[in-house]
């Protein structure tokens, strides 16, 4: 295993509470101590209650991340996360969370990005017209374990709503000011609010460890991955390459050295249902 991160103190650019499932993993694994910039406004690179765009692409806006919380405390290992939600590509009515954990090391000039994907969300949104609306929203999200967002007609917006309390007085006043009007809940993706998120977060962890562990076969350093995906998986009836995975090329972002692994998912053939073919 590569020493170059042993012992060496890492700022979590977050100001949501994901240091929580971040942290352990790197310090049993390297013995990583965490920081946590002050006074980092997170908000500031993006909100998901849409009042601020996010900054560029998911990856894009962690870096921003890593970086400003790396010039707040002259650290030289920063780690960012960004979430994302979506319906899933293949099956719009399913929601899914992609979640990015990105490694920024100035001091080796590495940045490597762990990740994961998941249909595991609750991710969700509706109108209401009234408190019976509303309660069986919430119930039906995971409330009160898993926050709720509340924008008005006027675009006020009442965030962390986690007791029922709560939500039924800004629920009845809403309804109450603009009786004509619905009132917008949704989920709160923010961590700290959203056990199911974390847990996410958690795994993506758990990917950039295995990479911060994987080591160039060439030059050593830490990072090897997967670079580029190859589609092409043939058939096992008719032999025609389908859109499965048949190799991944493998890459070192220091020296350059890549190779190519032929089916990765331990399947020389295609089952025919991937066929467009046998299965148009």
């Amino acid at each position: 295993m590569s020493r170059v991160f042993a012992r060496r103190t890492a700022t979590i650019a977050t100001m949501h509470g994901k240091e929580r499932v971040i942290a352990p993993i790197l310090e049993q694994a390297f013995g990583i101590q965490s920081i946590l910039p002050q006074n980092f406004n997170t908000d500031a690179f993006g909100t998901f209650t849409r009042e601020i765009q996010r900054m560029g692409t998911q990856i894009a806006a962690a870096r921003h991340k890593a970086e400003a919380a790396l010039e707040l405390t002259g650290e030289t290992l920063a780690i960012a996360s960004e979430g994302s939600f979506a319906p899933h590509p293949a099956f719009s009515a399913i929601a899914c969370n992609r979640e990015i954990l990105l490694l920024l090391d100035r001091a080796n000039d590495l940045e490597i990005i762990g990740e994961a994907f998941s249909t595991d969300t609750n991710f969700s949104h509706q109108s209401v017209r009234s408190w019976q609306e509303a309660e069986k929203f919430a119930l039906q999200v995971g409330f009160p374990a898993h926050a709720l967002v509340a924008i008005g007609s006027d675009r006020k917006i009442v965030k962390g709503i986690t007791t029922l309390e709560v939500l039924r007085e800004v629920v009845e006043q809403s309804l109450h000011d603009f009786p004509n009007e619905p009132l917008h809940l949704e989920t709160d993706m923010r961590a700290h609010y959203n056990p199911t998120r974390m847990l996410n977060i958690e795994k993506a962890t758990w990917n950039l460890l295995e990479k911060m562990q994987s080591l160039c076969p060439q030059c050593d350093a830490p990072g090897y991955a997967i670079a580029e995906y190859k589609p092409g998986l043939r058939c096992r009836i008719c032999g025609i390459p389908t859109k499965l995975t048949r190799a991944v090329i493998y890459q070192c972002q220091k020296c350059n050295f890549g190779r190519e692994l032929l089916f990765p998912d331990g399947l020389e053939t295609a089952d025919p249902q991937y066929c467009s073919f046998c299965n148009p």
